[in-house]
């Protein structure tokens, strides 16, 4: 049987620090022994990108992802500055473990003034993608018909995961035709995310990835607390009822379909 793969988690999160004795250090120890078997530790900026690869080292079990969050554009010097740094981490990526570039994308939830900046971003991170040959890792918020551009009109080479999924169902099963990955958090165990669990019965097993999102999006029954990677079996769990199958069969089909795209 195999171990749980958690495909999206933010270790670098100041809250496993403050909220865990021992700090992200002892909780990974404890989710490591508790089922985890392979964690990918997302940047979102330059600082946190350099931290996730650092943290990968010291763990066998762990992978990097690299990347600018639109949310975090502000937080660069100026793209030019983001775009060489990503370059010189992607340089190393076997050394550095660097399974992905990402988060990257669009979110129109928290800001919509300055929509050309973070497509700039996007762009420069589609291309980076395209001349590296790495799998990226879409953040897709409130933005799913210029998301769905980007890749599909302008970067149709590009494949990866969108991470969290939000969008339609039909949306889902465009992405699958077109060889991108579906993955989905403890959302999915919510009682008010119909279009989610919809989505999961859409999204055929071999394109279907698992995450947490940790520390955020903590399922049922750790709704709005810390979320952590050994809680992904409450995920696993809400997928197998929802397509009727056994919790064993998602565990094994999400790991090994998340080693295929991430060549690991």
């Amino acid at each position: 049987m195999s171990g749980i793969f958690d495909t999206h988690a933010h270790y670098t999160d100041k809250r496993f620090e403050n909220e865990f004795e021992g700090g992200a250090s002892a909780l990974l120890s404890a989710v490591f022994a508790n089922g985890v078997d392979k964690i990918v530790n997302v940047g979102t900026n330059t600082a946190n990108s350099l931290e996730a690869v650092k943290m990968a080292s010291q763990y066998e079990g762990m992978y990097a992802a690299v990347g600018i969050h639109p949310s975090d554009i502000d937080e660069e010097d100026s793209l030019e500055t983001a775009i060489a740094n990503l370059r010189a981490l992607l340089d190393k990526r076997e050394e550095y473990k660097i399974v992905a570039l990402g988060e990257i994308g669009l979110d129109y939830h928290w800001r919509q003034d300055n929509k050309e900046k973070q497509a700039e971003f996007l762009e420069a991170q589609l291309r980076l993608a395209e001349e590296y040959d790495i799998p990226v890792i879409i953040h897709d918020r409130e933005a799913h018909g210029d998301c769905f551009e980007a890749i599909v009109l302008r970067h149709p080479k590009v494949r990866g995961v969108f991470h969290c999924y939000s969008g339609s169902p039909e949306m889902a099963k465009d992405l699958v035709r077109r060889g991108w990955y579906i993955s989905f958090t403890g959302v999915i165990t919510y009682k008010n995310a119909p279009i989610v669990q919809a989505c999961a019965k859409a999204v055929p097993l071999d394109r279907m990835l698992v995450e947490t999102d940790a520390p955020y999006l903590a399922p049922v029954p750790y709704r709005s607390k810390t979320n952590r990677s050994d809680y992904i079996e409450y995920t696993i769990s809400k997928i197998a009822e929802l397509v009727d199958t056994n919790e064993d069969e998602i565990r094994t089909r999400t790991h090994d379909n998340a080693c295929k795209l991430f060549s690991i």
